[in-house]
């Protein structure tokens, strides 16, 4: 590996909340194609696969995993390594660990640590601040990327500019971080010149990082330097030991690191960024018709001014209204005044009060092995369509309080049921009885597509005894 590469560090953490009901907990924003036909993961990791980088090290929530794994594999990145945390403990310990790891490579590792829910349109003016600010990060220098800001935007931290660099053409010191303002604060922050939006990219060396959060927060280091110690590798992923890795404080690499360290810098640069913090964010970087409208899918307008309308699965009409969000999935539908997208994160949280599923996971479900949608569900019963990627099978299984009918749709199903097997083609069908051993297969080329209708007193996922699998699930 070339010492002078930069080395990413992708961070695929949070629930991205603000962009219910399209992001949920167990399939966040970064999973999403919202501003293209790649996903914002698939964006960030291609952004980062020229020759300037080594191949990205990613770090994500083990429930994340088959996603992350299966979208880079798609969309053709090979990552270096992606370490699995067991729990969140924020972005400082999350880089600490990366840091680590990055260490057992290369003693001189600089480290590139990027959110993975993050959008860039000009990625040539971020290849050219990263150079930039590459030789800031060698001299031993903290360098965050600021973003000149166009508007009094009350949503992001800023980073007040100091002198300039004498080691690094465009880069500033850091005269100070100030937290999220008021909005007249914030107009005060934009009539002035001398503050920049935090975008949350990093650039600095992995060793300085450590010694720095050394002095800080030694316990930090210890308990990150004890859950790798101790991690085990399951298939192509690291996991961090749970019990080292819990014991970490959690922070963030702001608080932890860059407010206190006397070695902060921060580079301006204008390359079209945003985090996409709330819906309104995504309609501003969205194109737009005569009236200011953005939209996606099926939806009919009129007489509406200014707003953005995403129809996720069944025409979506809207008439007489202006700066609204409307997002309409096939089992929720949101519409709030565009100027309180923020409050869509208290939504969320009342649907968790609640104890409702869908701040969590929407119809359709991934697995490794491909997907399931629910269809119907009543008391007693449960339809799910179901598909499987070819070459693809579920664990062996069974279940205490259901029973299962499969039907197939397309392709051809391989089935195992107590001690026989046998293949299921269109339009076959098969009954597994409660308590039986069983297992679904495809063994062709083509994905299978069936459909599966549950009965029984207790349906929930957690009524799945594993004896085999093949994505190390089994306890």
């Amino acid at each position: 590996m070339s010492p002078n590469l930069i080395h990413p560090v992708i961070l695929s953490g949070g629930s991205g909340s603000r962009l219910w009901p399209l992001s949920r907990a167990g399939y966040p924003k970064q999973f999403l194609s919202l501003t293209g036909d790649n996903t914002m993961l698939q964006d960030t990791a291609a952004r980062v696969s020229s020759a300037q980088f080594s191949a990205p090290l990613m770090i994500c929530n083990e429930e994340h995993r088959f996603i992350v794994a299966e979208q880079l594999r798609s969309a053709g990145i090979n990552p270096t390594k992606i370490i699995l945390e067991p729990v969140g403990r924020n972005t400082a310990p999350a880089v600490a660990i990366a840091a680590m790891s990055l260490l057992h490579v290369h003693e001189d590792a600089l480290m590139l640590v990027l959110p993975s829910d993050h959008v860039i349109l000009k990625p040539q003016a971020f290849h050219q601040a990263v150079e930039k600010a590459s030789k800031a990060a060698k001299a031993g220098m903290f360098v965050t990327f600021g973003i000149a800001p166009n508007k009094p935007e009350t949503g992001y931290g800023y980073i007040e500019k100091g002198s300039m660099l004498d080691s690094a053409e465009g880069v500033h010191q850091v005269a100070r971080f100030v937290e999220k303002p008021d909005l007249p604060t914030a107009e005060e922050y934009l009539a002035s010149g001398e503050y920049l939006w935090n975008s949350g990219i990093f650039l600095f060396s992995a060793r300085q990082y450590l010694n720095e959060l050394m002095e800080f927060n030694p316990e930090m280091v210890e308990a990150c330097d004890k859950a790798l110690s101790l991690a085990e590798q399951d298939l192509n992923f690291c996991r961090l030991n749970a019990k080292a890795f819990a014991a970490s404080p959690s922070d963030s690499i702001d608080y932890a690191v860059m407010e206190k360290t006397e070695r902060a810098a921060v580079i301006p640069v204008d390359m079209s960024w945003s985090d996409l913090g709330a819906w309104s964010a995504l309609w501003e970087i969205e194109d737009k018709d005569e009236a200011g409208n953005a939209q996606h899918g099926d939806v009919v307008l009129h007489n509406t001014r200014n707003s953005y309308v995403h129809a996720d699965h069944a025409l979506v009409a809207v008439s007489g209204l202006d700066d609204v969000i409307v997002v309409a999935t096939d089992d929720a539908v949101l519409v709030v005044n565009k100027n309180n997208a923020q409050d869509v994160k208290k939504l969320v949280d009342k649907l968790k009060a609640d104890g409702r599923y869908e701040h969590n996971l929407h119809t359709k479900v991934h697995r490794p092995w491909g997907s399931y949608r629910g269809i119907d569900l009543g008391e007693r019963y449960q339809v799910k369509r179901i598909t499987v990627n070819p070459g693809e099978k579920l664990s062996l299984q069974m279940h205490h309080h259901r029973a299962e009918h499969w039907i197939v749709v397309s392709g051809t199903a391989l089935v195992t049921a107590g001690e026989k097997s046998f293949l299921l083609r269109e339009n076959e069908s098969t009954y597994i009885p409660i308590g039986d051993t069983h297992r679904l297969e495809n063994p062709g080329k083509v994905p299978l597509h069936l459909i599966e209708v549950q009965s029984g007193s207790y349906l929930g996922e957690d009524d799945i005894v594993r004896f085999e699998d093949g994505y190390g699930r089994t306890k």
